[in-house]
């Protein structure tokens, strides 16, 4: 076997091919050839290495330095740095919300005031309607330009908001109202939203009528007996009713729920805005067609058992003011002396403060909130109802002591001039510099307001500038430091400032709201739509066994008055005032960054708050005639204990009082039939009461 193998190995081997020396020789030059081929691209590639090493180098170093300069903090990272924490912090909160239990291990919540006054026996009686106020009611698209696609009955204000990121400048259109008429521009109808949803949660997990809403329902309520009486609040009250006919529409739904309650009447739950918006339908119903509802002199005395009036601003809030005069409150000068990047940014142009004055200026409800009664409520140059207000307990003992010590020392004796230097002159609510909020009047310029402001006629100031335009751009750099060397406005002459810096919205909004005090009811003039929301221009209907209310939180500081500067800018189209958060008082003083504080709620001072139920309305007056009893019940703030007690179950704050424990009770207790008295009458923990009787108005 082994032969055989090898027999066919040799058989199929193939022929040995023999090669001449020549061939050998050229096969050997070919091979260096090829070696020397080789060391060359070998060579050529270790330079290119070198160079390619050489490259990377001068990129690394000029990466560095990109670094070093991406490092320098600018005021487009300040801009995303806060905007990025803000989101962050809130979308954590939110998920924490929803993720938790609802009840933590260990911890037992308290019961709900709802569920304990359920479970004493107490329930639903009278039909209860809910009155939003001034931007919690969200407001969602029916019509709108190309760049709205999409949103179709989507909500432009309240929810996510999702919509100021995606599509700012549109958002700010589709929000404005004409500025010549306050109704709708052309091709755009946006319309507040209805039922129950429409004001329960501004944003998510941020409550408002939530709490409130969720403890009714605890004790027998839901939506056949209880109604979100929903209105586009960026209109005037009576164009609510031209273009929408919500007063008609409220109107026809208390007679229904009154008629399928049993005939029970109804209990109105008004909060802020809200307020003034309902005052003015309490006079609307009554008048006869086309200017008033035809419900006749009894309509209120038939349908409505109590109104409990919300954080009521019924003579007006001073930061109303603000806004008109430059877009800004306390909180956004805080924010402009922190970061003035991210409000003044030109790198960005962004002009966060001049888009929403030029939106604010064509809602005409913002006037509804500037103060009424002028100099005789809030005070003129060297007087206030709240004189003497002290921001704390030992700055008000430290001046009593002093005054009463004729020999004290001279330390004492410097001490109370500080003190007495820094007493506010309320009356004074804009006061351009520190020192004009405070030196006696006979210092102030004597100048004649009305020539000053009137008698001047604005100029462009420069046409050819891009930025965003507001009604500053038609005055002259002139007519503005006129405005500023006056130094100081009163209530009464803040009037003729808002005329002078916003002539197009006063003049369309004071066909719509008053501000002063009626000589003579009697007079036919105040039949007209303009003095409905104004109480001391207004008679409440004879409805001599329905309840009034004031329901508010004390003991949070509440912007009274304010220090103002010239804008250090040099853009031609900006806003040329602002707050001046520089300027502070002495310790314990009660001015803290360009704002004068007094007792409040945050948002609306006790004295607009307190006074119609204290001594306006209090007994038969001739704003009250039929003598409607009121009731004054303050809830003294307490801040939240703890993170789980979220907002605080005992807040006085203007809206998180919608939480407060005691004052869910008290809605609950009327509601289900009770009376004021047996709530317990008036609860007062604020100088209304002193402040009240100050005040020299004719009753």
């Amino acid at each position: 076997m082994g032969s055989v193998l090898r027999l066919r190995k040799l058989c199929y081997v193939e022929p040995v091919k023999f090669q001449s020396f020549e061939s050998i020789k050229n096969a050997e030059k070919q091979q260096q050839q090829q070696q020397r081929q080789e060391e060359r691209t070998v060579s050529e590639a270790e330079n290119a290495v070198q160079k390619n090493g050489r490259d990377d180098d001068e990129d690394t170093k000029k990466k560095k330095e990109g670094k070093k300069k991406m490092k320098e903090w600018r005021c487009i990272d300040s801009c995303c740095w806060v905007i990025g924490c803000l989101c962050t912090v809130w979308w954590l909160l939110v998920f924490l919300y929803y993720s938790l239990p609802a009840a933590l291990p260990g911890f037992q919540p308290p019961e709900s005031p709802g569920a304990r006054l359920g479970r004493e026996g107490v329930r639903a009686l009278h039909p209860v309607v809910l009155v939003p106020g001034i931007s919690t009611g969200g407001l969602e698209l029916w019509e709108g330009k190309p760049c709205t696609e999409g949103l179709f009955r989507k909500r432009l204000w309240g929810g996510s908001f999702t919509e100021i990121l995606k599509r700012p400048l549109c958002w700010l259109e589709h929000l404005s109202l004409d500025n010549e008429t306050g109704l709708d521009p052309p091709g755009i109808r946006v319309r507040a939203v209805p039922g129950l949803v429409a004001a329960d949660y501004f944003a998510p997990g941020y409550f408002v009528w939530a709490v409130l809403i969720q403890n009714l329902a605890k004790i027998g309520y839901e939506e056949k007996n209880m109604h979100m009486a929903a209105y586009d609040w960026r209109l005037s009250f009576q164009n609510t009713e031209t273009r929408d006919q919500a007063l008609s529409r409220l109107k026809s739904t208390i007679e229904l729920m009154y008629l399928t309650n049993g005939r029970k009447k109804v209990v109105v739950v008004p909060h802020s805005m809200g307020v003034l918006y309902f005052l003015h339908f309490l006079k609307w119903v009554e008048l006869p067609p086309p200017m008033g509802g035809g419900g006749g002199p009894g309509w209120c005395a038939t349908h409505i058992k109590a109104i409990m009036n919300i954080g009521p601003p019924f003579l007006g809030v001073p930061k109303a003011v603000s806004n008109i005069l430059s877009s800004e409150a306390k909180d956004v000068a805080v924010i402009r002396s922190m970061d003035p990047g991210v409000l003044d940014s030109e790198i960005l142009g962004l002009q966060t403060l001049e888009h929403a004055m030029r939106v604010a200026r064509t809602w005409d409800s913002i006037i509804s909130l500037v103060p009424k009664g002028g100099e005789t409520i809030w005070g003129d140059l060297d007087w206030s109802p709240e004189e003497g207000h002290g921001c704390s307990l030992a700055k008000r003992r430290t001046l009593q002591s002093s005054g009463n010590n004729k020999n004290s020392n001279h330390t004492d004796g410097k001490r109370t001039f500080s003190a007495m230097k820094d007493l506010a002159k309320y009356g004074r609510i804009i006061s351009f510099g520190k020192e004009a909020s405070y030196i006696p009047s006979s210092q102030l310029p004597s100048v004649d307001l009305k020539e000053l402001l009137l008698g001047k006629p604005s100029t462009i100031s420069n046409s050819t500038c891009q930025e965003v335009w507001t009604e500053y751009n038609e005055l002259s750099r002139e007519s503005i430091r006129d405005v500023a060397d006056n130094k100081v406005y009163t209530s009464q002459t803040l009037l003729d400032l808002l005329r002078f810096v916003a002539p197009k919205m006063m003049q369309r909004a004071e066909a719509h709201f008053s501000h002063g005090i009626a000589d003579d009811l009697n007079d036919p003039k105040y039949n007209h739509y303009k003095y409905w929301s104004n109480p001391l221009e207004m008679r409440l209907p004879g409805a001599p066994d329905m309840e009034i209310y004031c329901l508010y939180g004390v003991g949070i500081p509440t912007e009274r008055s304010y220090v103002y500067k010239m804008s250090p800018t040099g853009k031609c189209k900006s806003i040329p005032f602002r707050i001046d958060s520089t300027a502070e008082g002495y310790e314990d003083s009660c001015l803290k960054g360009g704002v004068y504080f007094v007792d409040g709620d945050e948002s609306v001072p006790v004295l607009s708050s307190g006074f119609m139920c204290a001594r306006g309305w209090r007994g038969k007056t001739r704003f009250n005639p039929s003598g409607a009893t009121t009731y004054v019940r303050e809830y003294q703030h307490r801040p939240p204990a703890s993170l789980l007690e979220g907002r605080g179950s005992a807040s006085g704050a203007h809206v998180d009082i919608m939480g407060n424990v005691a004052f869910i009770e008290d809605v609950l207790r009327v509601a289900a039939g009770a009376t004021g008295e047996e709530i317990g009458g008036d609860r007062i923990y604020s100088d209304i009461m002193r402040m009240s009787e100050r005040i020299n108005i004719q009753l």
